[in-house]
């Protein structure tokens, strides 16, 4: 694969594109612990993202992962208490992690929830020291081997909005948002610099609201515009898409 290869692969429906996906992400893993170990892997949310982690649960192939040598991440957290059922770390526990038995504890990487009095620019701090304790040498962040992402109708990734400051934000791992468009008003996400850091990044987005995001993000636009534009990894960038999403 060439530095910063695109791929677009287009699937019938969405239910079809979340079990493509989960056969795509745990044989990427397989194929990755084939020759090294741990793997690392940022979880996205979402409704298609979802889908995809409850897929991957019911996936035989499943269990000829080996779970001990996987760390799992978010790209981004709705700051809202533990346990939270809008919570993107409530819906993949439900989703995907309550059926892994053999995940260690200590390799699921939640991003802080609202608890006692650290806000939401505490909060990012706090996930940035994560990140930093399994970073490489000089780096601030673990280099992701792949990064999951949904997307939103105005092609927002990550908790990274058109026109919000957070997507501007550089020389740190993650940025506390406030006054998102989106609510609930606070979250936590990576930044472009971490993402894109990101040996490959799998950009999943579906129907039909979606495809003039799509049509932006593929077509270069501006990231002020069109965040899922700047959305790239530094080896790959695929986007999974099912006919709605690709304007089909």
């Amino acid at each position: 694969m060439s530095p910063q290869s695109r791929l677009v692969v287009v699937h019938p429906d969405a239910q079809i594109l979340a079990e493509a996906a989960a056969s795509r992400l745990l044989t990427r893993i397989l194929d990755l612990q084939s020759v090294r170990s741990p793997v690392h892997v940022v979880l996205t949310g979402g409704t298609v993202g979802i889908k995809t982690l409850a897929a991957v649960a019911t996936n035989p192939v499943r269990d000829a992962v080996d779970w001990t040598g996987v760390h799992l991440w978010w790209g981004d957290e709705r700051y809202l208490p533990a346990g939270d059922a809008d919570r993107n770390e409530t819906q993949a526990r439900e989703a995907l992690l309550d059926h892994l038995d053999v995940l260690p504890a200590e390799n699921v990487h939640a991003m802080p929830s609202v608890d006692g009095d650290v806000d939401v620019d505490a909060a990012a701090a706090l996930y940035a020291e994560e990140l930093a304790r399994f970073a490489p040498e000089g780096a601030v962040a673990p280099v992701f081997d792949i990064t999951l992402l949904g997307m939103g109708p105005d092609a927002h990734v990550a908790s990274l909005f058109p026109g919000h400051p957070g997507g501007t934000v550089t020389g740190q791992s993650t940025v506390g948002v406030r006054n998102s468009p989106k609510p609930p008003p606070e979250r936590v996400s990576l930044t472009f610099e971490t993402i894109q850091a990101s040996h490959e990044v799998w950009i999943i987005a579906a129907g039909a609201e979606k495809a003039d995001a799509v049509k932006a993000g593929l077509s270069g636009a501006d990231k002020a515009e069109a965040p899922a534009a700047a959305a790239v990894g530094a080896q790959l960038t695929l986007w999974l898409l099912d006919s709605a999403a690709a304007g089909r």
